[in-house]
């Protein structure tokens, strides 16, 4: 506990990485004063039921960090722009300029790999939004039924979801974290005092198994993420000693670090991304008077609501994301190359090719295990919600693992930017 203090007291001595942390607070205030101002037209009553009834729109809400649940001017969140960077970096193996342009070209192609996410974010919520405004008029929450009052509701969500994108980006920029992931966990916690203040007020001695398991559930979850998290796979690396008159340097061991999981929390936010798809297509098309398109939405809402179905794609999804992730913002190749220029060798492992290739098995093998579990970790709510019924189960699940991880996050950068100071 007193290095805990001690800790918190040098964040705030410390002028720059108080400032950062102030920013960060000051960041999530502004964000959540938006998200209570709603757009006009709202049915409050149907919207709480909406929201009540569907899996997918709590997974929306979250995203949103909260926003939907009073359909304010950020009802859109993250989600356009998170959906934008999964396409540039899916981009990103079929194009090797634009490879080069995210992992060479230092921070200038860092910038223009971010411009054009911006730039695709736009379109992506304006397709989004105007899916969601038109399935919210369908379910009669949307008491303004005009063509007008659609694209005012439109160009203003739009709006804000940019805003809520460029509050991210300066979080990431003059803060402390990811920005994008600080926004989704603090709209996570927000909600904590009023879950918790509906859970005392139902609560009920009869249900104690399913609270019981809901606790071991969450309980699990946090362990198997700060295991996962906190994994790493050490290699060994030697420094050749290099004799210039009578200064010898080098010589010295150290290892290199590979982590278990070193995509973090990003696979289970693009696996989300890409799976709120099928039931927004689906009850975009259930209101189409054509049998093609009436088959297609049934086939999509079947999908949605088999949980066994969903359950594998999602694991499959956040395994796939899992690999993708590390290739993107780990090659080995580079490391291996890096490790040749500095004289730094792998003992037993030829520099150059063969350490490339070294690295790439271990990689890969540390890579599998994350993925399994961190897949498995994201399933497991889903199946106990099909074994009790209970819908809280997939969201609450979810949810506590992007918040685990995010407090992980948070904490390593904290750490790093109090040992540089140190230093």
């Amino acid at each position: 506990m007193e290095i805990v203090w001690d800790k918190i007291k040098a964040i705030f001595t410390d002028k720059t990485l108080r400032n950062r942390v102030l920013f960060v607070f000051a960041s999530l205030a502004v964000f959540r004063i938006l998200s209570t101002i709603p757009i006009p037209g709202v049915d409050s009553f149907k919207l709480q039921n909406f929201l009540s009834n569907n899996q997918f729109a709590g997974v929306l809400n979250m995203f949103s960090g909260g926003g939907l649940s009073t359909l304010s001017i950020i009802m859109l969140g993250v989600g356009p722009y998170i959906t934008s960077s999964i396409i540039m970096q899916l981009l990103t193996i079929m194009s090797p300029r634009l490879k080069a342009m995210y992992q060479e070209d230092g921070e200038i192609g860092r910038k223009k790999f971010t411009q054009l996410s911006r730039m695709i974010t736009i379109p992506l919520a304006v397709v989004q939004g105007l899916a969601l405004l038109i399935l919210l008029r369908r379910q009669g929450i949307m008491t303004d039924v005009s063509s007008f009052g659609l694209l005012t509701n439109l160009s203003v969500i739009v709006a804000g979801s940019m805003l809520l994108m460029w509050i991210g980006e300066l979080v990431s920029e003059f803060g402390i974290g990811n920005g994008v992931s600080l926004i989704i966990f603090a709209g996570i916690v927000s909600k904590i005092p009023q879950e918790a203040a509906q859970f005392f007020f139902t609560f009920n001695i009869a249900n104690l198994p399913v609270y019981i398991l809901f606790l071991a559930t969450g309980l699990f979850i946090v362990a198997g993420v700060v295991v996962v998290t906190e994994a790493e796979r050490p290699i060994p690396v030697t420094y050749a000693k290099q004799v210039r008159g009578d200064h010898v340097s080098g010589g010295t061991q150290t290892y290199l670090p590979l982590r278990v999981n070193q995509a973090g929390v990003i696979p289970i936010i693009f696996a989300l991304s890409i799976l709120m798809f099928p039931q927004l297509i689906g009850n975009f098309l259930a209101g189409m008077t054509n049998g093609t398109l009436l088959a297609i939405s049934r086939g999509l809402l079947w999908f949605v609501q088999n949980t066994w179905l969903y359950s594998l794609f999602y694991f499959i999804f956040v395994f796939l994301f899992t690999y993708f992730y590390t290739a993107v913002t780990f090659d080995p190749e580079q490391v291996a190359t890096n490790l040749q220029k500095n004289g730094a060798f792998v003992p037993g492992i030829r520099p150059g090719d063969a350490t490339r290739d070294y690295i790439s098995k271990i990689l890969n093998r540390t890579t599998m295990m994350g993925a399994v579990f961190l897949g498995l970790i994201a399933v497991i709510p889903l199946i106990i919600k099909a074994i009790t019924g209970i819908t809280a189960f997939a969201i609450g699940g979810t949810a506590l693992l992007i918040v685990v991880s995010v407090v992980l996050d948070l904490i390593k950068k904290v750490e790093a930017q109090l040992s540089m100071r140190e230093y």
